[in-house]
Formats: structure tokens, C-alpha cells, sequence
């Protein structure tokens, strides 16, 4: 069977982290460092800074910050109904230039229902 877009994301995310990684690069380190940090248990609760994260990046127009953040919300429990509407509210912020986005959204969401990571 043929990979589909999100599994080659997965493993081309993988492969460059990893060569990413090797620089060796303290600043590097330390932004991916915040980056973790950032979505754990704090004043929000580190489910709720995931729908922050896709959200940001649908507005920011970044499929793969997209495709990282759908995973991680399908993976803690977020239904397809929380995530779409989360999605809206990326719509409305950030309006028409979105949709393209969205529609990539979408896409990500029938792989994840597929591999039965994502709840109805």
C-alpha cells in the first residue's frame, strides 16, 4: 500500500529532527527545549494548549505545524467534533486565506480516522 501524505510527514519530520538535532546547537536545543515545555500542564492544562497549537498554526497557515498538532489532539482525546470546531475559530481568525489550510485539515483528519487514532 501506498504511504499517504501524513505517514511520509511523519517519517521526513523524524529523519530532518534527527539531522537537526545532530548540529549540536545550544540555541537549537534550547528553542525545542520551550517548544516541550511550553505544551505541558501549567495554568492550561497541556489537552488544551494542543487545540492552542492547531489553531496558531491553521492561522499562521502552516500544514505541517497543522499535521503535528492534529496528532497530538487525536492522540489526547479530542474528538473530530472539538477539532473542527476549534478549526472554525482558526477560520474566523484568520479568515478566507485559511480555508486552503483547512481543507488540508480535513484531509489529515480521514488519515487519522483511518488508522482509528481519531474519535467521532
Amino acid at each position: 500500500m501506498d504511504k499517504n501524505r501524513l505517514q511520509q510527514f511523519r517519517e521526513k519530520r523524524a529523519v530532518l529532527n534527527e539531522k537537526v538535532f545532530a548540529l549540536d546547537h545550544l540555541g537549537v536545543k534550547r528553542f525545542f527545549n520551550m517548544d516541550s515545555n511550553t505544551y505541558r500542564d501549567g495554568a492550561l492544562d497541556g489537552k488544551t494548549k494542543e487545540l492552542l497549537g492547531l489553531v496558531a498554526s491553521a492561522v499562521l497557515r502552516c500544514n505541517d505545524c497543522i499535521d503535528y498538532h492534529l496528532e497530538q489532539c487525536a492522540k489526547l482525546g479530542f474528538s473530530k467534533a472539538e477539532i473542527v470546531d476549534a478549526m472554525n475559530v482558526a477560520l474566523i481568525v484568520g479568515g478566507s486565506i485559511v480555508i486552503p489550510h483547512f481543507r488540508h485539515a480535513v484531509e489529515t483528519l480521514e488519515f487519522l480516522e483511518q488508522e482509528g487514532t481519531l474519535t467521532h
